[in-house]
């Protein structure tokens, strides 16, 4: 490999790493056990020019990742008590900032939906909440 690393070699471009980072963020906030921030600390050091668009993407994706989560508890939700929905419907929308936890908040997303909260404030919360988890990851990816 050349001394310059993968970014002189132009394997990896902007538009594939950024999608890739839209990807794997996505995949990151469901069931899978991945991490979005490596994803994203990775395309910030190829890549430091596309920052706040990587911030976006990576936003983005996790965000619709969680979403998804939130129409599965939506959509499969019964009358069984989860313990997350008693948080969820007593705190309401703003506790699906916490939805970026590693433990715990796919279940956010999932009470989220089963209790039938309001899917714009819970995009909006939970977006607000995990930009500003990548903002700090990008802060030690740029530093």
């Amino acid at each position: 490999m050349p001394r310059g690393g993968w970014r002189s070699t132009g394997l990896i471009g902007a538009e594939a790493s950024l999608a890739t980072l839209l990807g794997w963020s996505f995949l990151a906030s469901t069931l899978v056990p991945i991490s979005s921030e490596a994803a994203l600390f990775a395309v910030l050091r190829m890549h430091p020019d596309l920052a706040w668009l990587a911030l976006g993407v990576a936003t983005l994706g996790n965000t619709l990742g969680g979403l998804t989560t939130y129409l599965i508890g939506r959509f499969i939700g019964s009358k069984k008590p989860l313990t997350q929905i008693e948080r969820v419907t007593r705190y309401g929308s703003p506790l699906l900032a916490l939805a970026w936890l590693p433990f715990g908040g796919d279940a956010l997303c999932l009470a989220a939906g089963w209790a039938r909260l309001n899917w714009v404030a819970v995009a909006l919360w939970s977006a607000a909440g995990r930009f500003v988890r990548y903002w700090v990851v990008a802060q030690g990816a740029l530093w």
